[in-house]
């Protein structure tokens, strides 16, 4: 099991930036692929963007691509999610996840992660 747990959320303006970060224990990190996932309030966890375990991998949801970038530096146990030109839609309670498979692939989808953290709040005003 790894714990993780994730900062950097706060209140933005719109077309403001933030920066997550997710920091990791528990298990050797740099094997693991990583995602981040948000809920909105009364809407289902959705995927945001995923990493391999290398860090050469990226893929990202189709309405954060081009504005957000997930990067990880398995020197620090961290995975990063840069959030660029925010907008209100943005808006939610943003949770890292690791895979519970050494190796495993990158996945979008929530139920292939093992380990998640508590969540940070991000909110974005109009």
């Amino acid at each position: 099991q790894v714990q993780l747990v994730e900062s950097g959320g706060g209140l933005v303006q719109a077309g403001g930036s933030l920066r997550l970060s997710c920091a990791a224990s528990g298990r050797t990190f740099s094997r693991y692929a990583m995602g981040w996932f948000r809920q909105a309030p009364g809407k289902e966890r959705e995927f945001v963007a995923t990493i391999g375990w290398s860090g050469i991998s990226t893929y990202y949801a189709d309405s954060v691509k081009g504005r957000f970038t997930i990067s990880r530096d398995n020197a620090k146990n961290t995975v990063y999610l840069q959030m660029n030109s925010l907008k209100p839609e943005d808006t939610g309670v943003y949770y890292c996840a690791a895979r519970g498979q050494e190796y495993a692939s990158m996945s979008f989808k929530w139920h292939e992660y093992a380990d998640w953290g508590q969540g940070t709040q991000v909110t974005v005003s109009s």
